[in-house]
């Protein structure tokens, strides 16, 4: 094992035995972040708190051109890990542990480079990207520091992710007048026919998008999450609440997309509200997310990594996009191995990893 890869995974070790999860997402400035500051000794840091847990460590050294960002909170561990999610095992060639794929392991890779190299580096950790109340990335880019690409760690394999879906979330509410349901009834009496109504044509519609391309990706992903309403078979349904989410291709116009949904049927809903947004990456204007995707291939070739496919997950690459930086995702482990029992990254991406990053480091400190 070379050198670099054993100072990566005793970092991990100690990073995956402080707790992170999110929720409850209780994390101070000390423990985890004491460590990281005890690492890196000719860093300059700046540890901030934007409260409920969300906290971002900045460490600069030099006059880095680019920002590598790792979330540290992980999710919750399930009842059905074989052992303590909190401590880390070595099985054969895979690393185990809460937060090993996504995504301490590309943290621990960045401290171990740290330590090895003396070049210029700049490294944004940060502890709300796993639940609905992210605070640390809107925190940091209100300075708006001067970079020129932004590099987010998520298991990618080691491939750099050009673009992403984005992903919305509505509730609506529907209105109708109570009654009995024996007698005729009107489109707009039932508040629950109301919604199945647009659920059909919302379904119809989504289908229509089939379609629709970008960077790899093809259609509108679209799910009905919820429908409440109603009281029983022979009464009509005065009310009824309806939640949704769809993930858009980075060239579909998200205002468009709102109203279109929200116009589908008549009589419209009463209430209609978009609860989360997550933009797609490439963020912002849709004509011309395809010259940005363009611009982070360009980036990622010249740094020398691989590019790979566009992926259907949510990144906050896309945070970094909209503001205005050129930003791809880019970090050991796959997917298919994060937020499951036994979470595991293998010790070959987490090297590939942190030799690539070692390397950029060097090359651009010249």
């Amino acid at each position: 094992m070379n050198p670099l890869l054993e100072s990566t995974l005793a970092h991990l070790r100690k990073l995956v035995g402080y707790d992170t999860r999110n929720p409850p997402r209780e994390i101070g400035t000390d423990g985890i972040f004491d460590y990281l500051r005890a690492q890196l000794p000719d860093f300059e840091i700046k540890v901030t708190d934007y409260g409920a847990g969300a906290v971002t460590f900045y460490a600069v050294r030099g006059r880095p051109e680019h920002l590598f960002n790792v979330h540290l909170d992980t999710v919750p561990d399930s009842p059905h890990w074989s052992a303590d999610p909190l401590e880390l095992r070595i099985e054969g060639d895979k690393a185990v542990g809460l937060g090993a794929c996504d995504i301490k392991g590309a943290a621990a890779a960045l401290v171990a480079v740290a330590q090895a190299s003396k070049g210029d580096m700049a490294l944004l950790l940060s502890t709300d990207e796993e639940a609905n109340d992210a605070r640390c990335i809107a925190g940091f880019l209100a300075d708006k520091p001067d970079y020129k690409a932004v590099i987010v760690a998520e298991p990618t394999a080691c491939q750099a992710v050009l673009a992403h879906r984005g992903i919305h979330a509505v509730v609506m509410q529907f209105a109708g007048r109570a009654g009995h349901a024996s007698g005729h009834q009107t489109a707009s009496d039932s508040a629950l026919h109301q919604a199945i109504r647009w659920g059909g044509a919302a379904l119809d519609y989504v289908e229509g998008q089939a379609e629709q391309r970008f960077g790899g990706l093809t259609g509108l992903r679209f799910n009905i999450g919820r429908v409440e309403g109603g009281i029983k078979p022979n009464m009509i349904a005065p009310s009824t609440e309806l939640k949704f989410g769809f993930r858009p291709l980075p060239s579909m116009d998200i205002n468009a997309l709102l109203e279109h949904f929200r116009t589908l049927v008549e009589p419209a809903p009463v209430s209609y509200t978009e609860t989360f947004r997550g933009l797609s990456l490439p963020a912002g204007d849709p004509t011309t997310a395809e010259t940005r995707r363009l611009a982070a291939r360009d980036l990622a070739e010249q740094l020398q990594i691989p590019v790979g496919h566009a992926v259907d997950f949510w990144t906050e690459a896309a945070l970094f996009s909209a503001a205005g930086y050129t930003s791809f995702v880019y970090g050991p482990g796959h997917i298919a191995q994060a937020h499951t029992a036994d979470e595991w990254v293998a010790l070959q991406q987490l090297d590939d990893y942190a030799q690539t990053i070692f390397r950029l480091v060097e090359k651009t400190s010249k």
